[in-house]
Parts: C-alpha cells; sequence; structure tokens
C-alpha cells in the first residue's frame, strides 16, 4: 500500500500547484490525502487549539491537523502548505505543525510555495517523508558495518568517503562540474586514503542532487535523498544518535534545517527564497573581499557586522551592497561579518522558524568550516553550535552508513 501523506494546505488549487504536488508525490511512490472535517469539527477545532483565521481555507487547514491528532483522520506523514506571501498562512502553517508534533509522532515537513512551483522541488521533501514512514529501522540502527562508500553528489561539491566497522578512514572532495567524473575523481582520492581499491567495497551509498545518475554509474545499493542522510550522518558523528538534536545545512545552493528524535527526522525545511542565504552568498563575498574561504571566516570573528548593512535577500543584490560599502571604505573584517550574520539572519527568518529548535544545535556543511559563520549562528538563535568532525562530508557519511545496514 502506498505511504499516504496528508495535506494541509491553503490555496494550491486557486494557485495552480496542486497538480504539481501530485506529480511528485506519485514520483514518490506516495498518495496525496485530505482529512476529511465538517462544519463542527472546524469550529471545535479553532477552540481547542486557540486561534481562528480569517481564512476560512486556513481554518480547514487546523482542523485537518486536528482531525489528525485526535484520530479522526488517518495518514502516515503530513505535509503542511500556504503560499510564501501570505503573514497569516506562515503563522497557521506554524501552528498545525507544532500542534501536530507535539500530540504524534508523525513526520511532518511544511513548505511555503509560490505559483510557479515545480514538482522537482517538493521532490526531496515527499521522498524524505516516504523515507521515514518505510525505513524507520534502517534510519534507527546506530552502527556501520563492513567496508562501505559513500557518495554526495552536490550542487558545487562532491564527496566520497569510505567507512570501515564504524569509522571514516578514507575522504575524497572535489568541485562539482560533470556529474560522473567529478564523483570518481573524489571516490578515487577517498579509497587512496583507505588503502582500498573499489572492488573490495562492500555496499554503496549515493545520495545528493545527482543521486540518480551515480546510482546507476555505481549500481548503488542504497539512493536516498539529502534529508534523512545527512541527519542520520550528523547525529553519528556528533556522538547524538539518542534524544533530540537539530541540525542545520548549509549547502552551496540551499540549505537545510531539521529536527530529529533518535535519529530519524521529524521536521524538516529546505531551501530558501534565494542564494542569498547559500554558502554560494560566502564565496562569492569572500572573492570580492580577496580571500579564500579559511582567510574570510577569520576575518569575520574579528569584524563587527553593524558597520556594513547588507538588507537584500538576493545573493546578486546583497554583493552590490557588498561591493557599495568596500569601495566607500569598509573594513573587509567588518564587511565578511556582515556576510556571515546576513546568511545566519535569512535561516532564522526564512527556516528556523519553521522547526522547534532543540539543543544540541548541530552545524554541517562546507558553510560550518568558516568560524565566522559558526559565531553569526550562534549569535542570532542565541544557543552553542556545535560542528562535528568531517562536518563538511556528512552526506558522505550518511550515505556510507546507511548503506552498510541496507545490504
Amino acid at each position: 500500500m502506498a505511504v499516504q501523506i496528508a495535506q494541509l494546505s491553503c490555496g494550491t488549487e486557486y494557485s495552480g500547484v496542486q497538480p504539481e504536488i501530485e506529480r511528485a508525490a506519485e514520483r514518490v511512490g506516495a498518495e496525496i490525502v485530505f482529512p476529511e472535517v465538517d462544519l463542527d469539527l472546524i469550529e471545535e477545532a479553532c477552540e481547542e487549539i486557540g486561534y481562528r483565521p480569517k481564512s476560512a481555507n486556513l481554518r480547514v487547514l487546523l482542523a485537518r491537523a486536528y482531525a489528525l491528532a485526535e484520530g479522526y483522520a488517518e495518514a502516515d506523514a503530513v505535509l503542511i502548505l500556504t503560499c510564501f506571501r501570505c503573514a497569516e498562512g506562515a503563522l497557521v502553517r506554524s501552528e498545525a505543525r507544532r500542534y501536530l508534533q507535539e500530540r504524534t509522532d508523525l513526520p511532518v515537513v511544511t513548505y511555503s510555495f509560490t505559483e510557479d512551483l515545480d514538482a522537482g522541488e517538493l521532490l526531496t521533501r515527499l521522498e524524505a517523508l516516504v523515507t521515514i514512514v518505510e525505513r524507520k529501522g534502517l534510519l534507527a540502527r546506530k552502527r556501520q558495518e563492513g567496508l562501505t562508500l559513500g557518495i554526495d553528489s552536490g550542487s558545487t561539491t562532491t564527496k566520497a568517503v569510505v567507512m570501515e566497522d564504524d569509522e571514516v578512514i578514507g575522504t575524497g572532495w572535489v568541485r562539482t562540474t560533470k556529474v560522473v567524473e567529478s564523483a570518481e575523481k573524489a571516490v578515487e582520492r577517498a579509497l587512496e586514503e583507505a588503502g582500498y581499491e573499489l572492488d573490495d567495497i562492500e555496499a554503496i551509498g549515493v545520495t545528493g542532487y545527482g543521486r540518480f545518475t551515480l546510482g546507476k554509474h555505481f549500481d548503488a545499493d542504497l539512493v536516498q535523498e539529502e534529508l534523512t542522510v545527512n541527519s542520520k550522518g550528523t547525529v553519528y558523528l556528533g556522538g547524538k544518535q539518542e534524544g533530540g538534536a537539530t541540525v542545520i545545512d548549509v549547502g552551496g545552493m540551499d540549505n537545510k534545517a531539521i529536527t530529529v528524535w533518535d535519529g530519524i527526522p521529524d521536521n524538516f525545511t529546505m531551501g530558501g527564497v534565494c542564494a542569498g542565504a547559500s554558502g554560494r552568498f560566502l564565496e562569492v563575498a569572500a572573492d570580492r573581499i580577496g580571500v579564500d574561504l579559511e582567510e574570510f571566516g577569520e576575518l569575520a570573528v574579528k569584524g563587527d557586522p553593524e558597520n556594513v548593512r547588507l538588507d537584500s535577500y538576493c545573493i546578486v543584490f546583497g554583493i552590490q551592497d557588498l561591493v557599495t560599502a568596500l569601495a566607500e571604505g569598509a573594513d573587509p573584517e567588518d564587511a565578511a561579518a556582515a556576510a556571515c550574520y546576513s546568511v545566519a539572519e535569512q535561516l532564522y527568518e526564512q527556516q528556523l522558524q519553521e522547526i522547534d529548535i532543540r539543543e544540541p544545535v548541530f552545524f554541517v556543511g562546507g558553510a560550518s568550516l568558516i568560524k565566522g559563520m559558526v559565531r553569526a549562528l550562534e549569535d542570532v538563535i542565541g544557543v552553542e553550535v556545535r560542528v562535528p568532525p568531517h562536518s563538511q562530508y556528512i552526506g558522505a557519511v550518511g550515505a556510507a552508513l546507511l548503506a552498510s545496514n541496507y545490504v
């Protein structure tokens, strides 16, 4: 039977995105269902939750969350969607998510959509929901066994990791150009460091943007989206596979914020309004200042972000602001700090308010190696941020870890 994903939404029919939602669900073998509610249940839900939206559609959204929590309707997972332009929708989306998480163990993903939504934007999110439902036993396992290879084909970098009996013994990292060639180079480096040949590998796991292409090329045992893989790799390397944690992953083109319980994701958000909140923005900022990323991070730690104003969510206009500030005599240290704080603030505004942050908070992805970014994130969210070992290889580690348990 297909995994049933309850859709709690407002505006998807009028904006024309509903067919894309259905298309994404079909691609991952899931079925979209709509919990049935009547007028009495809608009134009961608003009274119980303590909020009555002005929008009738948003009242129905709350009622469907209430029906799931009270057992009047059933589903395996929940997808909550509202238009990103709607302030009340954002409030209701958050309230429904919190209500469900407090009263059920259903995995939940929230998403604010635009009118030009493409099924591909939802694919990773729905794939993760299906994985959590169908493979909870796999995700709950805590050790890697045998000799496995994990490959993470990211938008800007490709990473490979060799693991043997619960230990990382080889890593490889290259810029992503051609997906297969980049992966082969990363794998070659990881195997060389580990002292093995590809024929020695017992299981292969792949993740990232190029996962389907690499899955076929390497005849992988596990082809998995990034959300479950990255969260698993993080709690493994961070030594927190039991209880709760939060994973913040800043990638080259998009970001992920994931809450985890006993190694299994239970809520996550992905993406942002613009790449101005991504690692790519930091790379361009470092290039404009004339330093590499390591030095950029050191400069940012010393700088005062209040001395340079970066207001735009857009990577183009954000860099334009940075260039203007430097031309007017801004200190490079202050400019670097402002760039880091700009990304941290956008992460908080666009994504971290969609989840309930659980400590410890782990910061992974390439941007986690930038010291100024770690400081900025700690200041913005107000809690200690931990960077686990091999944080830039987190997806490859998770893929290697899960592949060993999958075969």
